[in-house]
């Protein structure tokens, strides 16, 4: 498991001397298809989801804050799909 390697060519280098699939943490600029050509054979997401979903929190708070509207609620998950996601499957 590789979470701290900054650049692709580095990416690259780290799988090309081990023998071991090799298991990198994504970090902005990377890409899927990079990753693959570099040898990777598999990708964490690490906090990025997270941080991605706080950062959307963030921003529905400060329109409330600033604006005092809703507008963020047009692009929220509808209700039913958030549901359909946690159901049981065949159910």
């Amino acid at each position: 498991y590789a979470p701290g390697l900054g650049d692709i060519e580095t990416v690259r280098t780290v799988c090309s001397e081990l023998t071991k699939p090799v298991n990198v943490m994504v970090r902005p600029g990377f890409t899927i298809a990079d990753l693959a050509v570099a040898g990777v054979k598999r990708i964490s997401l690490g906090p990025w989801l997270a941080n991605y979903a706080f950062g959307m929190l963030e921003t529905a708070a400060r329109e409330i804050q600033q604006d005092g509207t809703f507008g963020f609620t047009h692009t929220a998950m509808p209700f039913g799909k958030l549901q359909a996601l946690f159901a049981e499957p065949n159910a």
